[in-house]
């Protein structure tokens, strides 16, 4: 029995806390935890809908990853910590809460784990973190390199991301980054930003998709990888969590094929940028701030080439669904539960 194998052994005689479980990542890795039959436990602030993990046979316990005496009563006993927590509130004029929460909160839940003696730390990152490169699909080894273009947002990921791979060099910590995608597929409960595009693109009220691609994952392939990065991943590395690059178009003209409808028409990406230019100064004028549609909303939607994920496939034996189930399961998922109000 080798060394990685017995680790993760002793891992899972002991609870596995899941922190951030209301989310869409978070909630789907709480899912697939229980259903394997582990001892769960989950870290929720007071004020958080659970509603996606409502009924699951897990150890609730209150609290903020800005406060980390919770954090540390969490973690006492257990093994592994899969960590979900993220601001994803690119469109924010003020970007202290993004930094507050991505890095901070995450600096005090490494510290928390270290003080618990946590032996493997799962972070869900972002594929914001992977370098840019034309002329192939990026991989992990490609280093970040866009910071002068880079939005707060996409440097707090970086920043967040560095910080946990540092204690992996510096302190031997027990963490494994997970570059994740945009995630789709179905139980996204209250819904994700992209989730309730493509619902509002399946019943025909999206009037246009921009002419950009970006790469896609199945979120309960997402929540997967996260699983087998607990068993089978290196310690100090990062895997891409990625499947299909496919254009805005071509994702939304699948979902309204699910229900029969008609396709957004393209925008293209100038045209796209124009408005958003035009937004912002409109609602400068009118002295509103934190606008979702604005040019740093358009440039994420653009700004992510293909991605490799050679090395989640080869050394964790990951096998990602394709984009059109995940799309034919969101969509039956949505129309089951009736969310046109997205």
């Amino acid at each position: 029995m080798n060394r990685e194998y017995e680790n993760y052994t002793r891992c899972t005689r002991k609870p596995a806390l899941v922190v951030g479980a209301n989310g869409y990542m978070g909630s789907h890795v709480t899912k697939q935890l229980v259903a394997s039959g582990r001892n769960v436990r989950i870290l929720v602030r007071a004020t958080s809908n659970t509603r996606s993990i409502d009924g699951l046979q897990v150890e609730r316990y209150l609290g903020d990853v800005m406060d980390i005496e919770s954090l540390k009563t969490a973690m006492r006993g257990c093994g592994t910590v899969f960590y979900s927590v993220v601001d994803t509130r690119a469109w924010l004029s003020d970007p202290a809460p993004l930094y507050r929460c991505n890095v901070e909160g995450l600096t005090n839940a490494l510290d928390a784990a270290q003080s618990a003696g946590i032996e493997r730390f799962v972070f869900t990152s972002s594929m914001a973190t992977i370098g840019r490169v034309s002329d192939r699909p990026a991989g992990e080894s490609d280093e970040f390199n866009w910071w002068d273009a880079a939005p707060h947002y996409i440097r707090s990921r970086v920043e967040a991301e560095n910080t946990l791979l540092r204690y992996c060099r510096e302190r031997g910590f027990g963490g494994i980054a997970l570059c994740v995608a945009n995630t789709y597929g179905p139980e996204d409960t209250q819904p994700t930003p992209h989730g309730a595009l493509l619902w509002q693109a399946a019943v025909g009220k999206l009037p246009v998709a921009i002419d950009c691609a970006a790469p896609t994952v199945d979120i309960r392939d997402a929540a997967q990888a996260a699983l087998l990065a607990e068993r089978y991943g290196r310690v100090g590395e990062r895997y891409i969590v990625a499947n299909r690059f496919i254009s805005q178009p071509d994702l939304y003209a699948l979902a309204a094929s699910r229900l029969g409808r008609k396709p957004p028409r393209t925008l293209k990406l100038g045209i796209a940028y124009a408005i958003a230019t035009l937004n912002e100064l409109v609602a400068k004028l009118a002295g509103r701030k934190d606008i979702k549609l604005c040019r740093d909303s358009i440039f994420l939607s653009e700004v992510f080439g293909p991605l490799d994920n050679a090395k989640i496939v080869n050394e964790l034996g990951w096998k990602p669904r394709s984009i059109e189930e995940s799309v034919r399961d969101a969509v039956a998922w949505f129309a089951e539960h009736r969310r046109q109000r997205v």
